[in-house]
């Protein structure tokens, strides 16, 4: 068994929360009991009712309740029970006032990087019956987003920002427990020390400093069984890995504008995030990354290289977009025909390769460019790659975050067409085939999408039948049906189905 997610074991939903309840109730109830006594208060028998059922009724489940429990989440109830927490009481008031919490807020080096959040998550869990907390390094809640009436059940539990929810107040939760053990980790209902936790999911993931290392604070998605689902800790990895890369990103940019003269460091960048207050992000100490080439959704490409990033012809971005594609080379005659149908393709090709190393050559750590056949010095990661990289993982809800649009869409090099259409092609069956009902609807709602009527049909299949949302759809197929009449389209004028 992997000891950092819930996993299945091909056992009914009912049967699991039931086994860990009693295993909670045997393993913390029985050692409070006898050790030092708690407060009296509802035990896990009236705060988990399952279908109905009470736990203590079903004796083939509590044969094997401690077999049931993960090594990882057993240690963590022994480190709450001997600093003796209350598993029947809430996690304790907030103590910060609202001045000191936005001070605190304001301070933390991950007010820099909220829009990641927002992006990646929040947006998407508005009504999802999920939330999105983040957590400094201490286990105090920052801030809370997501789903309205899903926070309001959680303030039930002190579950708000300003709270404290490391294990050491709290007891096991995926929050405090990631933090305790700087690894990313799900918390399954009754696996939470806190029985009023027990109703409740959650995922959480530590999220580093680029330069040091050091934990700055956690990003914990909470909620129902969903929020451990199989793609939830994976998801939450990936938004942890790129609210890093983006404080490195933010950092090198801010050494990039004092070592080219363009004025002192920035020591704060302000910015307002859903709602937030606005917040600084202080700069800090900058060190070298990959080179990195962004070509999505834009006319040209943008290349972060070490200290410098800066913005590439079209043609240069071209020329780095294939040479990044065609990891093992190409040839002159290969890559002239991938950029240009003309003739004296080769000529003017070499002519461009001069003025692109030139362009390079500048940068710190340099960029080569060697010959016969072309091909990079050294890795470039490319954004397109990473989102099919994030579809092979199952990440779609990542991929399409980081899809911003079509490759380089201004191009009509052969070689850009192709890989545009490939990229493009994957996202949209990949989305077909595997998305939720919400996350399909946000990609027909992009416009590569606005007016595919095939995927705002699959919108239709997979919404409920009594969804708000069906009805916004249902004007959409009318929209594309109406234009393809108008244009004298095959199929057009096909019944629509009804909201």
């Amino acid at each position: 068994m992997n000891q950092w997610t819930v996993g299945s074991t091909g056992e009914p939903v009912r049967d699991v929360v039931l086994k860990l309840a009693r295993a909670h109730e045997t393993a913390v109830g029985s050692a409070l009991g006898t050790a030092w006594g708690t407060t009296p208060g509802p035990g896990p028998s009236s705060i988990v009712p399952f279908d109905g059922v009470n736990p203590r009724t079903d004796s083939a489940l509590l044969a094997d309740a401690r077999g049931g429990v993960r090594r990882l989440v057993q240690e963590s109830w022994e480190r709450s029970l001997s600093l003796h927490i209350d598993p029947a009481r809430p996690a304790p008031e907030p103590e910060l006032s609202s001045d000191a919490l936005r001070e605190l807020r304001d301070r933390h080096p991950l007010s820099a990087v909220l829009p990641v959040v927002q992006n990646l998550l929040i947006r998407h869990s508005l009504e999802s019956g999920l939330i999105v907390a983040i957590g400094d390094e201490s286990g105090r809640l920052l801030w809370i987003d997501g789903d309205r009436a899903v926070r309001r059940r959680a303030e039930g539990m002190l579950f708000v920002e300003g709270a404290d929810w490391s294990e050491r107040r709290v007891g096991t939760s995926a929050p405090g427990t990631a933090l305790t053990l700087d690894h990313g980790i799900q918390i399954q209902r009754a696996e939470h020390f806190n029985w009023l936790a027990h109703s409740w999911s959650c995922t959480a993931v530590p999220i580093h400093d680029p330069d040091s290392g050091s934990i700055l604070g956690v990003i914990d998605v909470t909620g129902g069984d969903d929020a451990v689902g199989p793609q939830t800790l994976p998801l939450v990895e990936a938004a942890a890995w790129a609210m890093e890369a983006e404080l490195r990103i933010q950092r090198l940019r801010g050494r990039n504008d004092a070592g080219f003269g363009r004025g002192a460091p920035r020591d704060h960048a302000v910015m307002r995030v859903a709602g937030f207050a606005q917040t600084p992000a202080p700069s800090a100490q900058r060190r070298p990354t990959n080179a990195r080439v962004s070509v999505l959704g834009r006319d040209t490409g943008f290349l972060e290289n070490g200290l410098a990033s800066f913005e590439l012809s079209p043609r240069h971005a071209e020329i780095l977009t294939l040479l990044a594609w065609y990891r093992d080379g190409l040839t002159a005659d290969r890559l002239s025909q991938l950029l240009s149908d003309q003739p004296n393709s080769v000529d003017n090709l070499r002519a461009e390769m001069v003025r692109l190393r030139k362009v390079l050559d500048g940068t710190e750590p340099p960029l080569s460019i060697a010959s016969r056949p072309y091909r990079l010095g050294s890795p470039v990661e490319l954004d397109a790659q990473r989102v099919l990289a994030l579809l092979e993982r199952g990440a779609h809800r990542v991929a399409l975050g980081t899809y911003r649009g079509p490759l380089l869409p201004a191009s009509v090099a052969p070689g850009i067409v192709e890989i545009r259409s490939e990229i493009s092609s994957r996202l949209r069956q990949a989305l077909l085939s595997d998305a939720s009902p919400d996350l399909l609807l946000e990609y027909a709602r992009s416009d590569e999408a606005a007016w595919d009527e095939e995927v705002w049909r699959a919108c239709l299949e997979l919404l409920p039948p009594r969804s708000p949302k069906r009805a916004s759809v249902v004007a959409r197929l009318g929209k594309i049906e109406s234009d393809l009449a108008d244009s004298g389209a095959p199929g057009a004028g096909r019944n629509l189905p009804q909201p």
